[in-house]
């Protein structure tokens, strides 16, 4: 038996422009995606029964529905008959919080099992297949923080200089294809530059929406604003964030959240460590 620990990183949005619509309903978008020193803990254990396994379950979530069986099966055709494996996952990033939680746990089987099964996928064929789980999944398979563009799998890898995080979880949990299908929705901002992000930051354009819609994210950005007037909510929520310049610094703030609004704090990084099981392109 072959085993393998992994993180299964969380992911912010410092920004996300939604600049238009395609025919087929999916937005053109604009973000940087920065990978954070923090997630849930994913074991691979190889079998040679070709049984699959997962534990534990996620409530609410059938098994063939959950997105690490998802890709899982789209393996299965590159694998020889009798490798199977058993997953355990340590959950710690939310459902439905914005940070990528499932898009992640999908990229950490990918590039796992294709490692363990001697698939013989390239890193692109594996981007290709991630792309078919969710528009966030080829980042998390890239494993480097990225400025994406399209539907967000047009990926170009940017160094951050280190920056710490506070992440607020407020109780609520936002539907992404609510806030996309939404009439209100901002969909003609402006295209812009990596130099211009830089030098003078952006917007989320899913967040006026998202704070009329969930006061529970407003009240959670209106707190955190008063220690980063820049705070933010990435992706379409329901998760904000603030940044610093120290962990000391953002553990001073989180020590004062609400007892209402559970937080972390992470480390920004310009790779995760999926990187070093990376086949190349």
């Amino acid at each position: 038996m072959t085993s393998l620990t992994l993180l299964s990183p969380a992911k912010l949005n410092l920004f996300l422009h939604i600049t238009g619509r395609r025919a087929d309903g999916y937005h053109q978008l604009q973000t940087l995606f920065q990978l954070l020193d923090y997630g849930d803990e994913m074991t691979f254990s190889t079998r040679t029964d070709g049984q699959i396994t997962l534990s534990p379950d996620l409530p609410g979530v059938a098994f063939e529905q959950n997105l690490i069986i998802k890709a899982v099966r789209k393996l299965e055709a590159y694998k020889t008959a009798d490798a199977g494996v058993d997953i355990q996952l340590h959950k710690r990033l939310p459902m439905g919080g914005g940070i990528g939680g499932g898009s992640s746990n999908a990229a950490t089987t990918l590039v796992a099992l294709n490692h363990l099964w001697n698939c013989g996928l390239t890193r692109n064929q594996l981007q290709t297949i991630g792309l078919q789980l969710g528009a966030d999944v080829p980042v998390f398979i890239n494993a480097q923080t990225a400025w994406a563009e399209g539907v967000g799998e047009a990926l170009e890898p940017i160094k951050m200089q280190p920056k710490w995080f506070l992440v607020v979880q407020p109780d609520c949990h936002v539907s992404t294809a609510e806030i996309f299908l939404h009439k209100d929705l901002t969909r003609d901002t402006s295209a812009i530059k990596v130099a211009a992000f830089l030098e003078r930051g952006g917007k989320n354009d899913c967040e006026a929406l998202v704070r009329r819609l969930y006061p529970q994210v407003d009240k959670a950005l209106n707190w955190l604003q008063k220690f980063d007037r820049n705070a933010r909510m990435t992706g379409t929520g329901a998760c904000v964030f603030a940044s610093f310049e120290s962990a000391e610094k953002a553990q001073q703030v989180q020590a004062l959240l609400p007892s209402d609004l559970p937080g972390f704090v992470a480390q920004g990084v310009n790779q995760s460590p999926l990187y070093k099981l990376l086949p190349p392109n």
